[in-house]
């Protein structure tokens, strides 16, 4: 798919899932999401080629520009939706399924300075991530999931949970679960 067709598949699930954005217009060209998830893609086409300088340089300017930093390592799925996005920091060995919400403020951060390690947690699908959550560590959490505002995550969480609190208390729920 090609770059402006991904722009368009990636703003008409915004103008559908968050009733504040009234346009795709609006959606395409004020969410600061899409800007950064678009640089995001263009920083991993660079940094896969071996272009890590460009790679960061394309990050770090989107990370200026949006307040979103998403280091070129990471993977980020379809649908992924950064609401406000301001204080995201999402690292360079995390991976972020498809059809997940982050809210402002969330790190998904590593641990250790240990190279050529997965350091960072992995977002399965269908994930909502509450504002100011962190994630830290090579941790899963399960598709279906909800972390809470707030929350503190050092463990993995089970698909079809919600996750709440400092230290983090699991809730499970079952997969018709909506939020």
């Amino acid at each position: 798919m090609n770059f402006f067709k991904k722009r368009i598949f990636e703003a008409k699930y915004i103008l559908k899932n968050d009733p504040a954005c009234k346009s795709l217009f609006e959606a395409m060209f004020l969410y600061p999401s899409l800007r950064a998830i678009m640089s995001h893609r263009w920083a991993k086409f660079f940094y896969n080629k071996g272009h890590t300088t460009l790679a960061r340089w394309i990050s770090q300017r989107s990370r200026h520009k949006t307040g979103i930093e998403i280091h070129p390592g990471a993977t980020i799925g379809d649908n992924v939706f950064i609401d406000h996005g301001t204080g995201v920091v999402i690292g360079e060995t995390a991976i972020v399924g498809d059809r997940v919400t982050i809210y402002h403020g969330v790190t998904l951060g590593g641990t250790g300075k240990v190279k050529n390690r997965k350091r960072h947690p992995t977002v399965e699908n269908d994930v909502l991530i509450g504002t100011g959550a962190t994630i830290l560590g090579d941790v899963t959490i399960g598709s279906h999931s909800k972390i809470g505002a707030g929350a503190l995550v050092l463990q993995d969480i089970p698909a079809n949970s919600t996750a709440v609190g400092m230290p983090v208390r699991i809730i499970p729920h079952g997969p018709d679960y909506v939020f």
